[in-house]
């Protein structure tokens, strides 16, 4: 490494899960190191060819080359794509003169993985899920530098550091920035709030729970918005938009801070960075985990359902009797909620972004 700079590459897409955290980490590298050299790595197809430039970061792509999981075609076709993409790969952290790589998982990580210890390049790696990904598992192999979301991940030589995290996310002063989020959003001051979400893809399996319990969430004087997903407005009988008293549909929000500030209690799925969010700020939650995968949506959730932050319920029994059973009496107990904040928030990390900056030093001085 140069005395004088510091070049890093930061590997990872895909998914906004993949994508956020990386973002993280590159700002906080900013913040220690105002001189570093940055450069993101992702797939011509995956979502940070958009959210990494809007975010002022360099992106270079390489070949996507997923791991088929049965034998296929593709599987013989691996070697060849894969050694193709170590190339491209190697070329990059050439260009670069990489000091460092920093891979958060995803397809575009394991030829990075393999480039940068041909070039015995040292490796730091974040890893989202309780549940390790594939790149990750082969990455750890080779790095003594691995932080991870969840203290229950098993992976080689993990450090739990919590989850990388926008500044005005794990920032946030809930009480504090309550009133202008519910301005922002529509919501009345005084009455209990729930929000609903599905994700930046929504889940038609929540939105339809949620449809047919609005009367019902009306009653009891829970005022509820509803972000859909795009795409995925929810239609009346007659096949309008839903529209009813204390409910209110949008299909996207930007700046989930806005959300968690104004919402009482939230409903979503239990993706890595929003059981990590709600934990890191104190949202009441219930999570509804992805009912298909891998299992790794409910293993996420269960640390703060544990410390009492949060419920979670399975997809298929997230049916209206459940709301009226469950969240309306919940949202009608505001010494609850409070007890449940204050158990997320204990449980929360709000400088996993910092811890993992300190990785990428840490690594770079050995």
């Amino acid at each position: 490494m140069n005395a004088e700079s510091l070049s890093v590459v930061l590997a990872g897409g895909g998914t906004a899960g993949h994508i956020s955290p990386l973002l993280a980490i590159a700002a906080a590298l900013r913040d220690v190191r105002p001189d570093v050299q940055l450069l993101a790595v992702g797939t011509p197809s995956g979502m940070e060819t958009r959210l990494v430039p809007a975010a002022g970061l360099e992106l270079a792509t390489i070949d996507r080359v997923p791991f088929p999981r049965r034998p296929s075609l593709d599987l013989l076709r691996l070697p060849g794509r894969l050694a193709g993409a170590v190339k491209q790969a190697g070329r990059i952290l050439d260009d670069a003169q990489a000091d460092v790589l920093v891979g958060v998982g995803g397809y575009v990580c394991t030829p990075l993985y393999l480039a940068a210890r041909r070039r015995r390049i040292p490796v730091v790696i974040h890893e989202a899920n309780t549940r390790a990904g594939l790149a990750n598992k082969v990455g750890a192999r080779f790095s003594h530098h691995v932080g991870v979301a969840f203290a229950g991940t098993k992976l080689r030589g993990a450090r739990h550091v919590g989850m990388p995290m926008r500044k005005e996310v794990s920032g946030l002063d809930r009480a504090g920035a309550r009133q202008a989020a519910r301005e922002l959003l529509g919501l009345d001051q005084d009455k209990p709030a729930l929000i609903v979400t599905g994700g930046s893809s929504g889940a038609q399996s929540i939105n339809r729970t949620i449809a047919a319990s609005v009367e019902a969430l009306a009653k009891a004087g829970i005022q509820t918005l509803h972000i859909t997903g795009k795409g995925k407005v929810v239609l009346d009988g007659e096949g309008k938009p839903l529209a009813a008293d204390g409910y209110r549909q949008v299909e996207y929000v930007d700046g989930m801070e806005n959300i968690y500030a104004a919402a009482d209690l939230l409903v979503g799925r239990a993706g890595a960075a929003t059981v990590c969010e709600t934990a890191a700020v104190g949202v009441p939650a219930v999570f509804v985990p992805l009912p298909i995968g891998n299992g790794e949506q409910a293993l996420n959730a269960a640390g703060p359902v544990a410390a009492g932050g949060a419920l979670v319920i399975d997809d298929e029994s997230f049916t209206p009797a459940w709301v009226s059973s469950e969240i309306i009496p919940l949202l009608s107990d505001p010494a609850r909620l409070a007890k449940m904040a204050a158990s997320a928030e204990a449980l929360g990390i709000r400088n996993a972004d910092q811890r993992m900056a300190g990785l990428v030093l840490e690594a770079v001085s050995k």
